[in-house]
């Protein structure tokens, strides 16, 4: 196979670069290529995980309906107490009653919002596992060294802060056949993804 060889800096080191083999093809020798995945792209695109954002998207639009209903019954306990005199019997349990209801709803929406953070971490998480086991068998399996992770989104030089996200990237130039994000996406969405702990070698 012709290698195409060109040099990429990375974080202000020159390293040497050689041209990814192909999807399924077995690279020879030592493991000496380097290459690039774009995390970020990886997660817009991966189809369990946009799936599991979207149900999780539901629910908490479920949630926050019924965070509503109950916030609009307190609105209405508050309007109705204006009918009584202050110090009365009537006010004096629907005081009690609101102040109670304004305890527990609080306490409903912060738990409910914990949840939702911790189960949306816990999702991230897992398909960054998947990500890292996925870019580990192909790497081992093209005798590839090292993999970075760089940002392949393009910079809109409209929007300042893009231009200030897009001027402080760590890779300035890389060779397009050094992406592996096409590869390693299609791995995930295809299921093909060792199950194997991360760091053990994937059999040949």
């Amino acid at each position: 196979m012709k290698r195409l060889f060109g040099i990429l800096v990375i974080c202000g080191a020159i390293v040497a670069t050689a041209a990814v083999p192909a999807a399924g093809q077995q690279a020879a020798g030592p493991a000496t290529h380097v290459a690039v995945v774009d995390v970020g792209y990886i997660f817009k695109n991966h189809a369990r995980f946009k799936t599991a954002m979207d149900k999780m998207r539901d629910e908490v639009m479920q949630a926050e309906n019924g965070l509503k209903a109950e916030r609009d019954r307190i609105n209405g306990l508050m309007e109705q107490i204006k009918g009584f005199n202050v110090g009365t019997p009537e006010f004096k349990k629907l005081e009690a009653e609101i102040a109670k209801a304004q305890g527990d709803f609080n306490v409903t929406a912060q738990l409910q919002k914990k949840d939702f953070m911790d189960r949306e971490a816990q999702v991230y998480m897992q398909v960054y596992q998947e990500i890292e086991k996925a870019v580990e068998q192909f790497a081992r399996q093209h005798r590839i060294a090292v993999v970075f992770r760089f940002d392949g989104e393009p910079t809109d030089s409209g929007n300042r802060d893009e231009i200030l996200r897009g001027i402080t990237k760590p890779i300035v130039y890389l060779e397009p056949g050094i992406d592996i994000t096409p590869d390693v996406l299609k791995m995930l969405n295809g299921n093909a993804v060792a199950t194997q702990p991360a760091g053990q070698p994937v059999r040949q």
